[in-house]
């Protein structure tokens, strides 16, 4: 998966916004103000860093070579994964789609009943 396949993804779930919060460079996806994706436009090969469940995170460190702690994140609840290595299509969206449930799913109230509305 590419960046402009990426982008096009997260851009098509509900809620979400693309920021540089940080500088030029670095590309953020967010639901309703709360960062899921962020990406380094200069970065080679091409990775994200997604969010994902703790227990989750460890095992997936431990089974695919393309996914490590994440890069200037929290350790715990954050994830790099290697978009140009050999994870097929189909797990690399169901990384950006946990990783976005995750965020919906730690939303307040309100933010889930705006986020509903849109």
């Amino acid at each position: 998966m590419n960046i402009e396949l990426f982008r096009e993804y997260c851009l098509a779930k509900k809620g979400v916004t693309e920021e540089f919060p940080f500088d030029e460079t670095t590309l953020v996806f967010k639901v309703m103000g709360k960062m899921f994706a962020l990406t380094g436009l200069e970065r080679l090969p091409f990775s994200v860093n997604l969010k994902c469940d703790p227990d989750r995170a460890i095992e997936l460190r431990e089974y695919h070579s393309e996914i490590t702690p994440g890069y200037h994140m929290s350790k715990t609840h954050w994830n790099t994964v290697n978009f140009s290595g050999t994870l097929a299509t189909d797990m690399l969206l169901e990384l950006i789609d946990h990783s976005y449930d995750l965020v919906v799913n730690s939303l307040t109230k309100k933010l889930k009943q705006e986020l509903k509305n849109l």
